[in-house]
């Protein structure tokens, strides 16, 4: 195993990767109910969609162990999640069968241009100092995504559309002894600190009566079947359908390519151009996962930012990923024991990983407003729009355009002038 993964190259052990892998999955076990939850309000049936999830979030990350040898867990993505149920089938009317056909395609087509090396080229077309947005980004994202889970922050009125939790709610003060703990054992060097963090304070939060045992840890699967296979394609030449795949390429697009940079500069897996080596493969692995994600009945999927937490807990080879990819299996048969984990306990790992993520910034030239004004574009509307999409295309927009302006046009690689015009289409067509 050690010579598969090349652990010692990588300065890694079983044990290491062992923990980081379940990190991993803990951070984004939450997925498992999430997303069928969400799919119901595009009239998926709850049981199939669980399952659909987690064989998808299986193949897609063993493939990535296996195939990519990246520490990177795969899952259907939130956001595009919401955004078929609510915006494609609700608003605009297409069927959730049409809406896997079209990711279907969307999968296929990303497929071709990964064999094409067509994405390798955009991919690495892209200046470093973005590739500083993607990363710190992401860990505001995180750390966003970690306050709100843990109701640290919480979502507040006009006018003030943020406000600070209840700090009397014993959820609340959980969670921030968790934030405490893990950074106590962080300092002090501990292995597998965000793990043994997370598990703590679900340990405490029983002993508190806020973590409900389940009376049962077994569970039978429901069927995939309602789900399974069944794409339609039918509507997929229309006009209407246009904007939806469009939105669907980019925000696939751009999902997976800020993903997986920030967080291999995160894993320091970037070469010293900038460019994780062999990227394709793992974008192969994504295309592959949206295609079987569409096939077994869910949406579009891709590399998890939460797979930062098992790089921060050590996970720099496939087998992280591999163990990640086990443990989804197992889901299958243990959903209740894995879904478990409150939202406070691993919202501090999410904190605390984010926190680090922050550690690009010092790279920016703060004197060259043409590099800062996109870097910086990035980051905030990723954070602020919820949305790690919309902060990248909107960085692709920016970037030729401040460049040009200010007379600097010979810096703007020709792949980044095709993203841009991607990412600016991919604007006027959002169905708002």
């Amino acid at each position: 195993m050690e010579k598969i993964f090349k652990l010692k190259e990588h300065g890694t052990t079983v044990r290491q990767e062992i923990i980081a892998g379940a990190t991993t999955f803990v951070t984004m076990a939450y997925i498992i109910i999430v997303n069928p939850k969400i799919l119901e309000a595009a009239g998926m049936p709850f049981g199939a969609s669980m399952v659909a999830t987690i064989l998808t979030a299986f193949i897609g990350t063993l493939l990535m162990g296996v195939y990519a040898k990246r520490p990177f867990a795969i899952a259907p993505y939130m956001g595009e999640n919401a955004f078929v149920a609510f915006t494609v089938v609700k608003v605009m009317g297409f069927s959730w069968q049409q809406a896997l056909g079209a990711i279907f395609v969307s999968g296929a087509i990303f497929a071709v241009l990964t064999l094409l090396n067509i994405r390798t080229w955009l991919v690495n077309s892209i200046p470093e100092k973005l590739k500083i947005g993607f990363s710190v980004g992401i860990g505001l994202f995180l750390t966003f995504i970690g306050l709100n889970e843990t109701g640290i922050v919480r979502i507040g009125v006009p006018g003030a559309p943020l406000h600070v939790g209840n700090f009397t709610e014993p959820t609340v003060l959980l969670a921030i002894a968790g934030f405490i703990i893990t950074g106590l054992l962080m300092i002090r060097r501990v292995n597998a600190a965000l793990f043994l963090g997370i598990a703590a304070v679900t340990i405490l939060g029983m002993g508190l009566g806020t973590v409900k045992i389940p009376d049962s840890i077994i569970s039978t699967p429901p069927s995939v079947m309602p789900l399974l296979g069944k794409l339609e394609f039918s509507a997929l030449l229309t006009v209407k359908a246009f904007p939806v795949i469009l939105t669907m390429f980019v925000m696939i697009f751009v999902d997976t390519m800020g993903t997986l940079i920030g967080l291999s500069m995160k894993a320091g897996l970037l070469d010293t151009r900038g460019n994780l080596p062999e990227i394709e493969k793992p974008m192969l692995c994504d295309s592959l996962s949206t295609m079987a994600g569409a096939v077994f009945g869910t949406t579009t999927s891709g590399a998890y930012i939460e797979s930062a937490a098992g790089i921060e807990a050590g996970g720099r080879t496939g087998l992280a990923s591999v163990v990640t990819a086990l443990l989804f299996l197992l889901a299958l048969f243990f959903a209740p024991l894995f879904t478990v984990v409150p939202p406070y306990a691993y919202g501090p790992a999410l904190i605390i990983v984010g926190m680090l993520m922050l550690s690009p910034m010092r790279h920016l030239d703060y004197h060259d407003l043409t590099e800062v004004m996109p870097v910086f574009t990035i980051i905030v509307l990723m954070s602020f729009t919820y949305n790690v999409g919309i902060g990248m295309t909107a960085g692709f927009v920016v970037y030729p355009v401040i460049k040009t302006l200010s007379g600097r046009v010979r810096e703007v690689p020709a792949g980044l002038w095709v993203l841009g015009a991607l990412s600016l289409l991919f604007f006027v067509f959002y169905p708002y």
